[in-house]
């Protein structure tokens, strides 16, 4: 592994941490107190970044992406990461498990998606379903040569402008040796389809401005070719292209708590109290030190995690240890930053508050911390025999 980067590899970082200072740090204010995101501020970001060729840049170039490999792709993550993920969302990075659409779904789906053309949102959380996915109860039923769906989504982000919704739904139960266990099958989503309706979810302490949303499906039809993958296949579909997305949430840490750790490194070296600037004390030394430590190692986590995937190694185990070490780590900085700032850190002037928040969240989605270690413990005891 080589552990410089490359000359278009720091183009690509130079350029997304430039449009994120100039495009995004100066309307976080306004969205953070609004708890909305302008439609034509959404607009704004969604068109420059078409014409930077980054819209969907986790796409292959033969239906349109930029393209980027894996770490490449880390790269651009770890910066939009720096700023508000109300805005960045609009940055555009459709789901690729859209790359599984076949037939008529490739021109319906999957290349709007790509052309900012359509936005699409992904469904998997119930109320009574989080990281059991298997548990789920929304299902799908067959009837007079039609899908039948039934339940109910929350917590799903990106849901309230999404013109169409890639859902994980139960399809029927095996027997197993250790109980019922369900078969799931992805479906593509229309808004507008009779029977559907997405409605605003619950307010969060995290992410102001980037909603969650509740899903409503009651006798919602849809035809086979709304299905994504195969029938029974929603794990396969899964496992194959949502493999990879723990590394997201790890790369936005890493550039947040950079973003963060800046910020008190600044003040550190400006404060002063008792004749000397703070950072000088001890105390506060010490914990930049730590700060910078961790963030290094996390970055380093993840680009590696990213790496093995482009050379085609397993890296179950070093995806999980990113997302888990990378995630935890955010929430050490930014509680770290907010003491060096002392009081003035809890106020709203500034953004640290606000990156404390932010942080909170990112130990849950995607798989929560206790689902990492999990993963990471399975991968280790499996070639034992355990």
């Amino acid at each position: 592994m080589n552990f410089g980067l490359s000359e278009e590899q720091s183009m690509i970082v130079d350029t997304v941490r430039s449009f994120v200072e100039q495009e995004i740090y100066p309307y976080e204010a306004e969205v953070e107190k609004a708890n909305r995101v302008p439609p034509e501020l959404a607009e704004s970001i969604r068109s420059k970044t078409l014409e930077l060729g980054f819209y969907a840049c986790n796409f292959p170039e033969s239906v349109g992406g930029a393209g980027l490999s894996h770490l490449d792709f880390a790269l651009v993550e770890r910066e939009l990461g720096r700023g508000s993920m109300a805005l960045t969302h609009y940055f555009g990075r459709p789901q690729n498990i859209l790359m599984a659409c076949q037939g008529d779904q490739v021109e319906r789906y999957l290349l709007p998606a790509v052309r900012g053309e359509k936005m699409d949102a992904l469904a998997m959380t119930e109320p009574g379903a989080g990281s059991d996915v298997r548990s789920m109860s929304c299902s799908a039923r067959r009837q007079g040569g039609d899908w039948v769906l039934d339940g109910s989504k929350h917590f799903i982000s990106g849901a309230e402008h999404a013109d169409f919704v890639i859902v994980f739904v139960a399809t029927g139960e095996d027997d197993t040796p250790r109980g019922p266990k369900k078969r799931i099958t992805t479906f593509l989503v229309d808004r507008g389809t009779p029977g559907f309706e997405i409605r605003p979810g619950y307010h969060s302490v995290s992410h102001h401005g980037y909603p969650n949303s509740v899903l409503e499906f009651n006798d919602c039809r849809l035809s086979d070719e709304q299905v994504l993958g195969d029938v029974d296949g929603g794990f396969e579909v899964m496992n194959e292209w949502l493999y990879a997305t723990r590394i997201t949430v790890a790369a936005m840490s890493v550039g947040r708590a950079r973003r963060c750790f800046d910020l008190g490194l600044a003040y550190a070296a400006e404060r002063k109290q008792f004749g000397q600037t703070i950072g000088r004390f001890q105390g506060v030394g010490f914990q930049l030190a730590d700060m910078v430590t961790e963030i290094d190692a996390a970055d380093w986590l993840t680009l590696a995690a990213a790496w093995r995937l482009d050379q085609g190694l397993p890296a179950s185990r070093e995806i999980a240890s990113a997302k888990l070490y990378a995630s935890e780590m955010l929430g050490r900085v930014t509680d770290a930053t907010l003491q060096v700032f002392g009081g003035a850190g809890l106020m709203d002037d500034l953004p640290i508050e606000r990156f404390w928040r932010d942080a909170r969240v990112e130990r849950i989605w995607d798989g929560t911390s206790e689902i990492q270690r999990h993963i990471i413990s399975r991968e280790l005891l499996r070639p034992l025999g355990s």
